[in-house]
């Protein structure tokens, strides 16, 4: 699944957000009041402001832990998303996680816009009868709390669809909207040569290695950090998870970098399967990607 679909819709200036967002009563979400009070050096680096990600969908179960947010807003204004993916088989080891800075209006613009596209607690956009989709999950910090929706086959639902109200409809249009101006906002921000995200720990999701037959895989490749699996993650899958960082982190990076997603790692013996996901600032461990499943 492209990740980035989402975010391929037609941009609105900045300027027009701002125009449709104006700050209201604090305390009052629903009012478009700025989310973040201020955005300085001083911010809290880990507080996520405005989170859009995918939750569901017809995708093998073992891929969901790996699975990265579509964007993701700090309180200190940095910037995340997944780039672009060569379409290549089999596809790099690392994901391409791509980091910018964007200024305190900007921070306060956006998040402000969610608000007035939507994103409020208990905010209506209907089930449309469409099968297997991937739902969109928002997520926005308000001065009255967080604000969270999530919208059954946000991108996927045809606007005759007979389960959907006229009402409906329109507010999914807005949101797809507003979601369609992050990649614009990311790439203002990044330039003409994002950064790539360097986490300070990344979780090692490791599964018995299976070979295909196609001989995509290619040789082993001697494991470079502590020794796989780590503990369960999940049983009934058999994703084991190991969290490295520091010096262990580097080495493990460094060898990533050089592989591909069906490299077999050797360790112990054994061979093994690994999605390599990058924990984001305020994730600690591997029991932060269980928010996923």
């Amino acid at each position: 699944m492209n990740r980035n679909r989402g975010l391929l819709t037609a941009a609105v200036p900045l300027l027009l957000l701002g125009a449709c967002a104006q700050p209201g009563a604090a305390g009052d979400p629903a009012s478009g009041a700025p989310v973040v009070e201020s955005t300085t050096a001083s911010a809290d680096p880990k507080q996520v402001a405005l989170r859009v990600e995918y939750r569901g969908g017809f995708v093998p179960a073992e891929t969901i832990p790996s699975r990265l947010p579509l964007f993701t807003v700090y309180a200190d204004g940095r910037a995340l998303t997944e780039g672009p993916v060569p379409a290549i088989y089999p596809g790099k080891a690392l994901p391409n996680l791509q980091e910018a800075r964007l200024g305190p209006d900007r921070v306060r613009a956006l998040t402000a816009a969610a608000v007035a596209a939507g994103v409020r607690t208990g905010a209506d956009f209907g089930a449309p009868g469409v099968a297997d989709a991937p739902s969109t999950r928002i997520t926005v910090v308000t001065r009255g709390g967080e604000q969270v929706v999530e919208v059954m086959a946000l991108n996927e639902a045809r606007p005759d669809d007979a389960a959907l109200t006229p009402e409906q409809n329109a507010a999914r249009k807005r949101l797809a909207g507003f979601i369609g101006t992050l990649s614009k906002e990311f790439a203002e921000a990044a330039g003409s040569q994002p950064r790539q995200y360097r986490p300070e720990r990344v979780a090692v999701l490791a599964q018995p290695y299976q070979d295909t037959g196609d001989g995509a895989g290619g040789d082993a490749v001697r494991w470079p950090g502590p020794e796989l699996p780590g503990g369960y993650l999940n049983e009934d899958l058999k994703i084991n998870c190991l969290a490295v960082e520091g010096a262990a982190k580097d080495a493990v990076w460094a060898a990533a970098d050089k592989a591909d997603e069906r490299t077999p790692w050797e360790s112990a013996g054994k061979r093994w399967q690994i999605r390599f996901r990058p924990l984001l600032p305020e994730e600690t461990g591997c029991a932060s990607l269980l928010r996923q499943s």
